[in-house]
């Protein structure tokens, strides 16, 4: 795509949308990587539903995934702004 013939705020709307769907994108990763790791850790035997400690187990490991996520996510983006900020 020649983005050369596009006004500034083409351009603008263009890179909303890019942003939105890396941000889809990522979050898909997240969903998925979190419903595996945590499916591995607490479904011993896969039936038709899930037992108490089943689903006391997945609300847990989905908590602690996304605290993980979120911490490691809030350390990078500060990284990041550190190191732009000492250019």
């Amino acid at each position: 795509m020649d983005t050369g013939n596009l006004t500034s705020a083409q351009k603008d709307d263009l890179m909303d949308q890019v942003k939105q769907q890396v941000a889809v994108a990522h979050a898909q990763e997240l969903l998925g990587k979190m419903t595996e790791k945590c499916f591995r850790k607490c479904i011993n035997k896969p039936g038709t539903s899930l037992d108490t400690s089943e689903q006391k187990c997945i609300a847990m490991c989905m908590d602690r995934y996304m605290d993980s996520w979120n911490l490691i996510s809030r350390t990078y983006a500060a990284r990041l702004q550190r190191e732009r900020s000492n250019m």
